[in-house]
């Protein structure tokens, strides 16, 4: 239905004109022409493949069940199937065919694989009786803790008469037994003309020494030495360094070896307690050096100890040797102190200073000294460092030693069974001077022991005394000489490097400046 309202510019506005038209009229579709248009119209309005989970048991449901059977036969009667393929059928292989794969196949030696082809053998080819052996052997050994050379030369297949030799030659620069655990010993065994005999020695090279290598070779049959002298530096080894958070670790990174860093807080012990060390200190380590112009390095001993205290007195500790004994004076030249008695014996006290019965005499008297009760035979030691006075028969004591020591302090040992020091001798703290009997005026086995102050018989239980060895004279001067050479040390390259990479003191307060000096 249209609308149409015209106005006429002529009219009033109350008058119009209204028409009003009949429906449009839709055409009908065209039907399609033919039989293919039929059955596309056809196809289109049926679904020929609905979904075959809903609606079951309905006509669309069957028609798509219809559809899917025909499609999966259709599928089948048009496969090709799974008949065999017809080929060719290969010939047998020959023994010449089968040997040419085999040599070139790869397989397990142990079950005979080989490659490559091989001529076969003719007249010129004989069968070996055994296997070849090499022309020579070489062999790098190293003793071994407990080990000698002698048993290092017969493990490596060394024969006897070769090692004998080996041991003369080597005899003439060191003595075998000297050489050092961990020594690498480079040999070269040569041909032999059996099975049944050891491999000739043909070359042989051992650092015997950091400051001596030795090689052996044979020439016209014979085995020959040869001394190699290697140039050394015995410069000490000087390591200073800042304490921080820890003394060990500060060393240990200076470069300090463990033993020596044990040595240094043992002698720094005995003056000062550990536990009292500030960061602020520092330390200074000097210990026995040597270096090869090979480049190998021994490190020995400790020297000298020091200590540079933030807060109270420096401590400078160098080992000396006097008397024939090596111990740790102090810059001032007083060495160590000794003020407690070793035990003469090992073994109980039986009897005690004083009065007593003696039960061979058979009266009452003084027992002018403390008996122990031991076993026939046993040590008696020194109780201390001294020099012996009397070794021999002295009465009632049967065989006794006396001893003298510093500040007018003797001791006595009585009842022997045999003296082992002679009159005159110097003795140390724990040496033994003599064994257990019952010599002289004795009931058994057991020791005589006396003390004496100023030549008159003292309890022992009442004598503590302290021994200090005090330098003087030229010993004093020479010593203090070496502790002036030892801090002259200069400071060298290693030292001004490590100083470089180190962070000042006051930057690093848990490990401190290093430097290590040679």
């Amino acid at each position: 239905m249209f609308q149409k309202i015209e106005f006429n510019p002529h009219q009033g506005a109350s008058i119009g004109t209204l028409w009003l038209n009949s429906p449009a009229r839709v055409p009908a579709p065209a039907l399609p022409v033919g039989w293919q248009g039929r059955i596309g119209d056809w196809a289109n309005r049926v679904e020929l493949v609905p979904d075959l989970g809903s609606n079951i048991g309905s006509r669309v449901w069957w028609r798509g069940l219809f559809t899917c059977v025909s499609l999966c036969g259709t599928t089948l009667m048009l496969s090709p199937g799974m008949p065999a393929i017809p080929g060719s059928v290969p010939t047998a292989l020959g023994a010449n065919h089968l040997d040419h794969f085999r040599s070139q196949m790869i397989s397990a030696s142990a079950l005979g694989g080989d490659s490559g082809l091989r001529m076969g053998p003719t007249d010129a080819v004989a069968p070996l009786a055994e296997t070849p052996e090499r022309p020579q052997i070489e062999l790098n050994a190293a003793l071994g803790t407990g080990d000698s050379f002698a048993h290092t030369l017969a493990r490596s297949g060394v024969s006897d008469k070769d090692a004998s030799a080996v041991l003369a030659l080597v005899a003439q620069a060191v003595d075998p037994e000297s050489i050092a655990a961990g020594t690498r010993v480079q040999m070269i065994l040569g041909r032999r003309p059996n099975r049944n005999v050891a491999r000739p020695l043909e070359r042989l090279s051992v650092r015997a020494r950091l400051e001596l290598a030795l090689e052996i070779h044979r020439q016209d049959g014979a085995l020959t030495l040869r001394r190699i002298p290697i140039a050394v530096d015995n410069t000490p080894l000087r390591i200073r360094g800042r304490v921080g958070g820890s003394l060990y670790r500060a060393a240990r990174a200076a470069g300090a070896a463990p033993s020596t860093i044990q040595a240094y807080l043992k002698v720094l012990a005995s003056q000062v307690s550990v536990g009292s060390l500030r960061a602020e200190d520092r330390f200074d380590i000097i210990v026995a050096h040597r270096r090869a112009e090979t480049g190998e390095a021994e490190v020995g001993q400790l020297l000298f100890a020091g200590l540079e205290r933030a807060r109270g007195k420096d401590i400078n500790m160098l080992k000396w040797t006097q008397d024939g004994r090596q111990q740790w004076f102090e810059a001032s030249g007083v060495g160590e102190r000794r003020g407690v008695l070793a035990a003469p014996v090992s073994g109980r006290m039986s009897s005690n200073y004083g009065q007593r019965f003696h039960p061979i005499l058979g009266y009452k008297r003084m027992h002018a000294g403390v008996d122990f009760s031991a076993a026939h035979g046993s040590p008696i030691y020194a109780v201390t460092d001294g020099r012996v006075n009397y070794a021999g028969w002295h009465g009632g004591h049967g065989k006794y030693v006396r001893l003298q020591h510093a500040g007018g302090i003797g001791s006595g040992y009585a009842h022997m069974s045999r003296i082992a020091v002679k009159s005159g001798q110097s003795v140390r703290r724990g040496q033994v001077i003599g064994y257990v009997g019952s010599t002289g005026l004795s009931t058994g086995p057991h020791l005589h022991y006396e003390l004496y102050r100023n030549g008159a018989t003292v309890n022992p239980g009442s004598i503590k005394f302290t021994q200090v060895a005090q330098l003087s004279g030229s010993a004093l001067a020479a010593f203090k000489a070496k502790i002036a050479e030892l801090k002259r040390l200069p400071a060298g390259p290693v030292a001004e490097r490590t100083a470089q990479a180190t962070p000042a003191p006051t930057d690093n307060p848990a490990g401190g400046g290093v430097s290590r000096t040679r």
